[in-house]
């Protein structure tokens, strides 16, 4: 089994898409309202961490369907699903500080 077919499972692409979707939200948020610092963080600080905290079950749940069948590929495709998880969160880091 290669990386691409591999990443044709749902269990492998949607992490990916979450994460972008969670970059565009922050990056969307920024251009539109700045970083100014609120003492609620609001509706889309709460969708932000449940993007996040979805992408981790569903990463989870690849690790474990496939880690034994195919597991060199699936070492790669996790790299890459959380190296994608990262960069929404490095985002908000480097905003933040």
């Amino acid at each position: 089994m290669t990386v691409r077919t591999l990443l044709r499972s749902p269990t492998a692409f949607v992490p990916l898409l979450l994460s972008a979707v969670a970059l565009a939200l922050v990056l969307v948020w920024v251009a539109l309202f700045g970083v100014a610092r609120n003492a609620d963080e609001g509706a889309p600080a709460r969708l932000f961490q449940l993007l996040m905290g979805l992408q981790l079950l569903i990463i989870a749940a690849f690790a474990v369907e496939w880690l034994p069948r195919a597991p060199r590929p699936a070492l790669l495709v996790l790299a890459l699903q959380l190296g994608a998880a990262l960069l929404p969160l490095a985002t908000i880091i480097v905003l933040e500080s």
